[in-house]
């Protein structure tokens, strides 16, 4: 039976994921302010095009600062960089920008919004200096807090004011340039991946009063993708294994048009990746299983746990192993987290005992909503997993409940029929992303999920936070426009 459907739009060839942390931190997933600026962890670049015609300015870290610091009601950002031009133009720029923020707890929502508290910038070309007289700054974005990503969206309203003196003598005259800008930005966020698309557009009315226009797409993507690594000596006790690489890059396309020149800049910077041999699976039982990949990539990551060396891939999942796996998938911080916060004297449920290995991955996801008991007390931990529970759980913790049709609506499959209502939407929103597929015309939704089934649906759900959501939310938005 085919129970998962191949990727829909093309994506990287490997998964990304782990138990140990290596990955660029996390501004490296971060579009730099509103200039279209890429950065690795040695350079920063950008292109100005105050003058008329596009400069290119550069500096290393030590001439970056970029702090951001976040709490319940305000976020702060400073910039504060000292670039240089390939023909000793130099560049000097500090702002802060201050946002409230509300938290909307009812739809697990919170909006940012913000301005400019304090600028200055100078642009030295040659002889001519271009002072920041004036900046005014309109900004709100609003983030969507799910189990499994965050997702935002944004928008700013941008006018720079610069002046700048030409001539000499009786000669010498003030003179004004007005940078008008608009900006939109789309991304996520989750423990696997990130990756952010700026779009800004720029109106520049130069000193002589002749306009111009930049349109800048800009790009940043953090990963985690797991290769696996053949071993070539052939008497050693295993025969390969897996390597986690960890990466992230930034990429800006500049499109202008001014009065002395028109084209495109394109500016592309990589991190250094970052690798780790990861744990090797050695279990006896899967010679022949069509899903031994999926689970020995699961088991190197962490998400599964076996002491022992049989997996038993055709016995039924169990509903507590498939939650404790969908809570690691989600986030493996919650152990760190939870042993911060005072611990609770009862258990979640009355059939899982608090003492039960993995019981902090249980509660963290019925507090984010992702699982749910068979009663509102009880959880049958040793039930046997149905496709239609799977669904519903999938879809939970990407919280892509809501992307289902409006109600009475029903599925394309012949046994729609059977399938439960508290499932329907999870049913539905898994065949759409290609999350999990029926057999033949039928969904099966009671059908009981194997060990083997459950862990190549799990390897595609690990899948899509990493490769799909970046496919959306970089690629297909720069293609776009």
């Amino acid at each position: 039976m085919k129970y998962v459907k191949k990727l829909r739009v093309a994506a990287s060839t490997a998964l990304l994921f782990t138990v140990c942390m290596l990955a660029p931190d996390k501004s490296s997933a971060e579009v730099v302010d509103y200039t279209g600026g890429v950065k690795n962890e040695n350079t920063y670049e950008e292109y100005v095009f105050i003058t008329g015609q596009p400069i290119k300015f550069t500096g290393s870290n030590k001439d970056i600062n970029v702090t951001i610091k976040e709490d319940d009601k305000k976020v702060t950002e400073t910039y504060k960089l000292t670039l240089t031009g390939p023909k000793g133009e130099k560049l000097t720029r500090n702002f802060s920008y201050i946002s409230n923020v509300t938290n909307h707890e009812s739809v697990g929502q919170k909006t940012f919004i913000g301005d400019v508290t304090k600028f200055t910038e100078k642009i030295t070309v040659g002889d001519i200096t271009y002072t920041l007289d004036d900046y005014q700054l309109s900004k709100s974005t609003v983030k969507d807090v799910r189990p499994a990503s965050d997702y935002y969206t944004g928008n700013a309203n941008m006018r720079k004011t610069y002046t700048y003196s030409e001539g000499r003598g009786r000669n010498n005259t003030e003179k004004t340039i007005l940078v008008e800008m608009d900006s939109r930005s789309e991304g996520y966020e989750n423990f696997w991946g990130a990756s952010e698309t700026q779009i800004v557009e720029q109106t520049i009315t130069f000193g002589d009063g002749k306009v111009g226009s930049v349109k800048t797409n800009v790009s940043s993507r953090k990963s985690r993708t797991t290769n696996y690594e053949k071993n070539n000596a052939t008497l050693s006790s295993f025969e390969g294994g897996y390597m986690l690489v960890s990466a992230a890059n930034m990429l800006s396309s500049s499109y202008y048009q001014l009065p002395k020149a028109t084209g495109t800049v394109e500016l592309d910077k990589d991190y250094m990746s970052r690798i780790e041999r990861l744990i090797i699976p050695k279990f006896r039982d899967l010679s022949s299983s069509w899903a031994k990949g999926n689970i020995e990539k699961l088991y190197s990551l962490g998400i599964f746990e076996d002491a022992s060396n049989m997996f038993s891939p055709n016995t039924p999942m169990q509903r507590y192993d498939f939650a404790v796996a969908i809570g690691k998938a989600i986030d493996l911080r919650v152990l760190a987290e939870e042993s911060k916060k005072k611990a609770s004297t009862t258990s979640v449920f009355k059939d899982v005992r608090k003492t039960e290995k993995d019981y902090n991955y249980l509660q963290t996801a019925f507090n984010k909503g992702v699982i749910h008991g068979t009663t509102p007390e009880t959880f049958n931990p040793d039930g046997n997993l149905t496709r239609q529970q799977a669904a519903a759980i999938l879809v939970r913790a990407l919280g892509m409940d809501t992307r289902a049709p409006d109600p009475n609506y029903s599925t394309n499959y012949a046994d729609d029929d059977r399938i439960d209502d508290y499932a329907r939407d999870g049913v539905y929103i898994v065949t759409e992303l290609g999350l999990m597929a029926g057999d033949g015309d039928n969904f099966k939704p009671k059908d009981k999920l194997t060990r083997a089934q459950a862990a190549a649906i799990i390897d595609r759900f690990l899948e899509y936070l990493e490769a799909d959501l970046k496919q959306s939310f970089s690629d297909d938005i720069l293609f776009l426009n």
